[in-house]
């Protein structure tokens, strides 16, 4: 018989939050002299790697009061870090109010509403200082709501120690050291500064490689310091890229940065699921294709290990609806 205290559970769902699991890629990097694992972060509760960030931020504004009891939550967010706010703020007992672009799955913003959270829509091809932009709407939002703190997860440094103090840890655990290389999407930066600092802090040969997108200003400012603005144009990909310099991304930690287009990262997401039934987001496409990309920089001791950041769910009216990826000429 058991006592009681051998029962083993979590005392809310935040505590399943992190350590996820590392998963070799098979038949998609055939090509490749070496082991390439991908750090899984479907399996947090809110189905992605912004769970992590998103709690963090929380537990930091909670303790210096920025965020006060019965406070409202307010973001601008492509889904993800909406979902991570929502669930920590179902279980601490905050309202939350989400601001999203048009461009965003009909999904995330169905998702958002299904845990209790107000969402409200603006259009995404509108310059980032325009009043109606999602940046512009959750910063007015922010000063006009009572008791409310803006969360701007593009500029709050918990973002990046979230990452720092948990995903970079799990990985060097994981390999037991041996990782060679990390690759992952870039969006808030959050996630590639955070990783990237731990694992060169512990091996500074380890290379950090982002992958960004066609209409995306990171590639371009990294390789030459420069803010293109002729490099911005509206892209398909989600949650990878910017048109802004988020404080987040730290270009230091940076080795490089491959560019992958809309059309490999949605054939790349339907790949992911139908040869190594890996389920995922629209930006995990981007990342193995930003790997295969990157072959020439592998030998064959290395350990490359890829994020991937959400869960196919989110894009089934998208990367996984042939009619849609036919409409856009992804596929014949």
């Amino acid at each position: 018989m058991h006592q009681i205290n051998d029962m083993d559970y979590k005392e809310n769902i935040l505590g399943t939050i992190g350590n996820t699991p590392l998963v070799k890629i098979n038949k998609l990097t055939e090509e490749l002299p070496c082991l390439v694992l991908a750090k899984y972060e479907t399996f947090n509760p809110g189905n992605s790697v912004k769970d992590r960030m998103a709690l963090k931020m929380i537990e930091d504004a909670e303790a210096d009061g920025r965020l006060k009891p019965g406070g409202t939550i307010i973001e601008g967010t492509s889904g993800n870090t909406g979902m991570g706010l929502a669930l920590a703020a179902i279980v601490k007992g905050y309202k939350c109010i989400f601001v999203i672009s048009d461009k965003q799955s009909k999904e995330k913003m169905d998702v958002l509403r299904a845990v209790g959270a107000e969402v409200i829509v603006c259009p995404t091809d509108v310059e980032p200082d325009d009043p109606r932009s999602y940046y512009s709407v959750s910063k007015r939002l922010g000063e006009e709501t009572p008791n409310s703190w803006y969360v701007n997860q593009y500029d709050n440094p918990s973002n990046c120690k979230a990452h720092f103090e948990s995903t970079g840890p799990e990985i060097w655990e994981q390999t037991d050291g041996k990782v060679t290389h990390f690759v992952v999407g870039v969006g808030t930066g959050g996630t590639i500064s955070g990783v990237g600092s731990y694992l060169k802090m512990h091996n500074p040969n380890v290379k950090v490689w982002g992958v960004d997108t066609y209409g995306s200003v990171f590639k371009k400012y990294h390789e030459t310091g420069i803010f293109d603005e002729n490099e911005i144009y509206p892209y398909v990909t989600e949650g990878i890229g910017e048109d802004i310099l988020p404080a987040n991304v730290n270009f230091n930690v940076i080795d490089g940065f491959t560019k992958v287009t809309d059309k490999d990262a949605a054939v790349y997401t339907q790949l992911l699921a139908k040869k190594e039934g890996m389920f995922l987001g629209n930006s995990a496409g981007a990342a193995i294709k930003g790997v295969l990309q990157l072959k020439e920089h592998f030998k064959k001791d290395d350990v490359v290990v890829v994020l991937f950041h959400d869960h196919g769910s989110r894009y089934v009216g998208k990367m996984f609806n042939d009619d849609w990826m036919r409409e856009m000429g992804y596929i014949d």
